[in-house]
């Protein structure tokens, strides 16, 4: 019995057969062979990549073509790429040990230094590693361990120009009110700026801890000026201690600190603070962040000076990963200082205060900007003797730029470093106007 077909029905018949007649793709049967690969002594793993890429489509389900893979992914700078290669090839086979090998090394390149670690660990554990591997996995476990208990050294030597190295005011005569009438008083040499060249040296050390949940650090500095202005050198010594919950996202910090200062061969003054901040979970690129700071502060030949200052601050810290090595920081807080005594001059003080930060990759170098403006004002009139007894009211701004840049040809840790600082307060008593700018310039070595 013959049947009548159409012409497009036959069209659609011979089309069906030839797709039967075909045979259908197998992933696992058609990756090639990838032995050769393992032969070569050197690689050029950007060639190694172009070439293993031909093969991506018909590898899909081998272990061994992305743990390949993620290897030249690795090695030609592709980091996420690697990642993203390597973690596929543990999810068809979790016992290739090539694969874990080079994750370890990519999670550590990523900043996952535990992480990084915890795969070491497992890869000690087994058995088939090849000995020369086997070797190389306990070297990078050890410094890895290394990088977990750090102590640093670093010195620093510079010379530059103060303005103002006393710190005095900028009028050359006060007005005191004398019975109830206002007198103009010059002041003499020792009270007025003295100006002059400095050298500065520096010595800091630190020590930091890491775990897996948490960062402490240790920190001392010692800072000695000296100028062509012996009644103007100060020494100046400072320890820090931090410590930082790192296991989320969103958590504490905790930072207590001495800093004790010398001024022309007498004890000056001693602050010993500390700090409890709050960060938030971060919003985009910026950390949101509360703290609340407490300041004792002790004036060791003016006792009535003391007092007990409070900071109650939110602020956040921005990066900008498009752009290198560039962050910006802000924060502004309510400030109360507590007289220690009754009848420290202006009794206690309020204000507020703004600081902001912004560091970026600039030449061959990092500069760093700083700003910061704080209002204070008395309680109570500061002297009978200084405008009628007003309220002293101050207004603070200063400003700091420093600029660092490698020096190879001084060392491996060497950077030369410049810094210009400028400082202007203003207020309502001529007593407390001052002035301040200086810049340096010098080099700093760490160990």
């Amino acid at each position: 019995m013959l049947i009548d077909l159409s012409p497009r029905l036959l069209l659609l018949l011979l089309a069906f057969v030839v797709a039967l007649a075909i045979p259908r793709p197998s992933f696992s049967q058609s990756c090639p062979d990838l032995t050769s690969y393992y032969d070569r002594g050197d690689p050029d793993w950007p060639q190694v990549l172009e070439s293993l890429s031909e093969s991506f489509s018909s590898c899909l389900n081998s272990s061994e073509y992305f743990a390949l893979y993620g290897s030249a992914q690795l090695y030609s700078g592709l980091l996420s790429e690697a990642i993203e290669s390597l973690e596929r090839s543990l999810l068809l086979n979790p016992d290739n040990g090539a694969a874990m090998i080079d994750y370890g090394e990519a999670l550590f390149q990523d900043g996952q230094l535990f992480a990084a670690m915890e795969i070491n660990e497992l890869l000690q554990e087994r058995s088939d590693i090849p000995l020369d591997a086997a070797e190389g996995i306990q070297q990078r476990q050890a410094r890895w361990e290394s990088m977990t208990r750090q102590t640093n050294w670093g010195l620093e030597l510079s010379a530059g120009h103060d303005s103002n190295l006393n710190g005095a005011s900028d009028q050359d005569s006060i007005t005191l009110t004398l019975s109830g009438e206002p007198v103009v008083l010059s002041l003499g040499e020792d009270f007025r700026v003295v100006a002059g060249s400095l050298i500065n040296f520096r010595a800091v050390g630190s020590r930091q801890k890491l775990s897996v949940d948490s960062q402490e650090i240790y920190r001392g500095e010692i800072l000695t000026r000296l100028s062509d202005q012996k009644n103007a050198n100060l020494a100046q010594a400072s320890g820090r201690y931090l410590f930082r919950d790192t296991a989320r996202e969103s958590g504490w910090q905790f930072a207590a600190g001495i800093n004790y200062l010398n001024y022309a061969s007498n004890s000056l003054f001693t602050a010993i603070d500390s700090e409890v901040r709050y960060r938030v979970r971060p919003r985009g690129t910026c950390q949101p962040h509360m703290a609340v700071e407490l300041q004792y502060q002790s004036w060791h030949d003016q006792n009535k000076l003391n007092g007990l200052e409070s900071r109650l601050a939110l602020g956040g810290v921005c990066s900008y990963p498009r752009r290198k090595n560039q962050s910006f920081s802000a924060d502004i807080g309510l400030i109360n200082n507590a007289a220690i005594k009754q009848d420290r001059l202006g009794g206690n003080r309020d204000g507020w205060q703004v600081n902001l930060g912004w560091q970026t990759a600039l030449f061959q170098g990092q500069l760093l900007a700083q700003a910061s403006y704080t209002q204070l004002k008395d309680q109570r009139g500061y002297s009978d003797l200084l405008a009628f007894n007003a309220q002293r009211d101050v207004s603070r701004t200063s400003v700091l730029l420093q600029y660092r840049e490698d020096l190879p040809a001084f060392g491996d840790a060497a950077q030369m470093v410049m810094n210009v600082f400028y400082q202007n307060q203003d207020s309502n008593l001529d007593l407390f106007q001052t002035r301040d700018t200086s810049a340096q310039i010098g080099i700093s070595w760490g160990f």
